[in-house]
């Protein structure tokens, strides 16, 4: 009898560790899945009709049942019922609205999705999701029109835009340029008024540029900038490398900036400094220029610079260089700057107000100092012996920032200086011209003032 009984415990006791292992398993199975289903869906979306909402539903488990209703407060339309026949792990719903049975002249409506997925759990009803949405129906395109412009625009050369760009939910605002730049607008004068600088790069051969207002439906208006394009020839120069050259300062600055360098021979060492050197110091001008004021203004102004007292020109912007050695060609490259010498670590001043947003050792551009002075126009300074600035210190006009050197790619104690709109490089010479800057820039913000005010 003991034997009978102790035989039918221990069966017993196997059963309920079976059964328990059994009930385990299946508590942490995809079968008896415990989460809802994920449904992707905004909070609110505001929506033109012209492209459907895509909704993305997934479940470990698999979607079994979705559906969607489109409410306006009084009345409602089911959108999509859709009971699965192979339950989806992941799909896509894409919300178009209905054409007919639903008539309703309001703007917003709730949009709810529902979920049910193919767990057993719940009692074997699955788990459900619910989520809704408020739609802002929007099919209206912003209102854009520009108010002024500059007539002209040079190779290499700056202009002016003032436009009006006006919308409730407006999201991007931006000038679309041929060469895929971007330039962004700064507010002007009056709500929904705008102005930006465009610059034309004097290594491109034509210039387009498109003013772009988008909002958050995705209504697009557009409106093309048209200006007088007057094209300008920049000088060609083939300069012969020297074996001094190549061995002291190109080995001195390839060095410095690669340690690696050493087992390069000099042609890849020049090459080196004088395409990816050059390539990455001005990836790092361009970056720090490119900032844009998001602060209304009334006007802008600035006085022609003059950056180096009785100073003589000794290089050019523009100038495309080509550089040879033993009648071969080996690398070529821009030079984007106005080049100016007087006498040895001359004093180098700021001929305006503004912040430092860079004071740096700078590659080819050895001690680099540039300087904001609003609306995206950026001066630089390159191949300074000293720093008499900090960043971010705010200069005043007429102060000495620098004494020129031959740091970087300099051979002789000069300053090269510079011109950025919005981490573009531009001829100095237009901003050294109180009559360009006169005709091309502030007469045409304050014509755009008074058309404004009509």
């Amino acid at each position: 009898m003991r034997r009978k009984r102790s035989s039918s415990g221990i069966i017993i006791m196997i059963l309920l560790i079976l059964l328990t292992a059994l009930l385990a398993y299946l508590y942490n199975s995809k079968i008896f899945e415990r989460n809802v289903p994920s449904v992707e869906l905004l909070k609110k979306i505001d929506w033109n009709l012209k492209k459907p909402i895509a909704v993305k539903i997934s479940d470990e488990s698999g979607i079994k049942f979705v559906r969607a209703t489109l409410s306006d407060g009084k009345n409602s339309i089911v959108l999509l019922k859709k009971l699965f026949e192979i339950s989806q792990e992941e799909f896509t719903l894409n919300i178009e609205f209905p054409r007919t049975g639903f008539v309703s002249n309001k703007k917003h409506f709730e949009l709810t999705i529902e979920a049910v997925d193919s767990s057993k759990w719940n009692f074997f009803s699955g788990n459900k999701a619910v989520k809704t949405s408020i739609i802002n129906v929007d099919t209206k395109r912003p209102e854009l029109f520009i108010v002024n412009n500059s007539y002209k625009i040079l190779k290499g050369g700056v202009a002016t835009v003032v436009f009006k760009a006006k919308d409730e939910n407006l999201k991007e605002l931006y000038i679309q340029t041929n060469f895929d730049k971007r330039f962004y607008p700064t507010p002007f004068y009056k709500d929904d008024h705008y102005v930006s600088l465009l610059a034309w790069p004097s290594d491109k051969k034509n210039f387009k540029a498109t003013i772009i207002a988008q909002d958050k439906a995705g209504n697009i208006s557009k409106s093309r900038v048209r200006f007088y394009l007057k094209g300008k020839k920049y000088k060609v120069s083939k300069l012969k490398l020297s074996d001094n050259f190549l061995n002291g300062k190109i080995a001195d600055l390839a060095e410095e900036e690669l340690p690696s360098a050493k087992s390069m021979d000099k042609i890849e060492r020049f090459k080196y400094v004088n395409e990816d050197l050059r390539d990455s110091n001005e990836k790092v001008i361009e970056e720090v220029t490119s900032e844009v004021p998001t602060e209304k203004i009334n006007g802008f102004s600035l006085k022609p610079f003059y950056p180096l007292k009785n100073a003589a020109a000794v290089a050019s912007f523009g100038d495309h260089r080509f550089f040879s050695y033993e009648k071969k060609q080996v690398s070529e490259s821009y030079h984007l700057g106005l080049d100016l010498a007087s006498t040895a670590e001359a004093d180098v001043i700021a001929s305006n107000s503004g912040t430092v947003v860079f004071a740096k050792y700078n590659g080819i551009y050895g001690k680099n100092i540039i300087i904001s002075h609003g609306l995206g126009v950026y001066s630089l300074y390159g191949h300074n012996s000293s720093f008499l600035v900090d960043e971010g210190e705010n200069v005043k006009a007429g102060q000495v920032i620098s004494k020129t050197g031959v740091t970087g790619l300099a051979l002789g104690d000069h300053l090269h200086f510079g011109i950025l709109v919005q981490g573009v490089e531009v001829r100095p010479e237009e901003w050294m011209d109180k009559n360009w800057m006169k005709d091309n820039v502030f007469d045409v913000m304050k014509s755009a003032k008074k058309i404004i005010d009509r």
